[in-house]
């Protein structure tokens, strides 16, 4: 069986590749707005050969990745393209924290592809992300909900790919995580984007109030931040592999992005968001490397995403 799925795992690597070379041989353009800051002073955007955008797709990766990382993992923006989606890939650099500066940020890149793309002024857009990716989009796109602040689009979607949605929760993993000092790997995660936390928003428990504004959910309270989700398409994506986690890293269900994610989901539907969806995914994880893994961009089914988002209406 295990063989059978690295099999299936390494075909969807050479597919990934070979829609990897089209895409480096086509017209992604990269877009400098500040020299200075290569890590995320840019974006990538990449125009159907049509010229037609029906939709605009807005990208996000991980903590701390560069906007080509999407393009290397996944054939998301390939397919998107084809379908008359304008592909915009932004990195959020290393935070998960959709804060001032982020929005700021996020704002920034839309309106320079409004101001670049007339054609795209009243376009839908849908916003996705990769782990902290993800957390970034679904406050973002919350924030604009709740009209906090003007909206620079309009939204018609977000989707995470297993993301951590609770803050207060990815907390308190990396404390049980360093407290097991089992995984090496998540050792290190935990110590490294601790430390980012911290400098940037303090501790849950010492900026309390903070965190609740900045976290997308927070299983703690009966109602968050997700209340202004309730008009807005959302989906969430895991490869649902507990033994994976016990046996690779000595966590169970608690230690997981879905633990969080299937609950907010859950309570979405609950305020009427019947376009709420956790999405558990028939294709297991396999990084670049064939690296079996449940935390990837490879988990996305994309033919089936791109359908949802050309599916979605205001």
């Amino acid at each position: 069986m295990q063989r059978k799925l690295y099999l299936l795992g390494f075909i969807t690597l050479l597919i990934s590749s070979s829609l990897l070379v089209q895409a480096q041989s086509s017209t992604i353009e990269k877009v400098v707005l500040h020299p200075k800051d290569s890590l995320k002073g840019y974006y990538l955007k990449w125009l159907p050969q049509s010229q037609q955008i029906d939709k605009v797709l807005l990208l996000l990766p991980g903590f701390g990745q560069t906007p080509n990382t999407i393009f290397e993992a996944s054939a998301l923006p390939t397919l998107a393209v084809k379908h008359n989606m304008l592909v915009v890939a932004v990195a959020g650099g290393n935070t998960v924290f959709a804060n001032e500066l982020t929005r700021k940020h996020l704002d920034e890149v839309i309106q320079h592809v409004k101001e670049t793309h007339s054609s795209v002024a009243n376009k839908p857009w849908v916003v996705g992300g990769f782990s902290a990716g993800g957390t970034i989009a679904l406050r973002y796109v919350a924030y604009h909900e709740a009209k906090v602040e003007k909206s620079p689009a309009n939204f018609q979607g977000v989707f995470t790919v297993d993301s951590p949605v609770d803050l207060f929760g990815v907390w308190t993993y990396f404390e049980r995580e360093l407290a097991r000092n089992l995984s090496a790997v998540g050792i290190a995660e935990a110590k490294y984007i601790k430390q980012f936390m911290e400098k940037q928003e303090g501790t849950p428990s010492k900026n309390t109030a903070r965190y609740e504004e900045l976290t997308p959910f927070h299983l703690a309270i009966p109602q968050g931040n997700e209340i202004y989700l309730q008009q807005v398409a959302v989906r969430v994506y895991h490869d649902v592999d507990v033994n994976w986690m016990i046996q690779e890293r000595g966590r169970s269900v608690q230690d997981t992005n879905f633990f969080y994610s299937s609950e907010m989901i859950n309570r979405l539907r609950k305020l009427g968001n019947q376009r709420a969806e956790f999405i558990q995914s028939a294709r297991k994880g396999y990084r670049s490397n064939g690296e079996r893994h449940p935390h990837d961009w490879s988990i996305v089914e994309e033919p089936a995403c791109i359908a949802w988002i050309k599916s979605l209406e205001d």
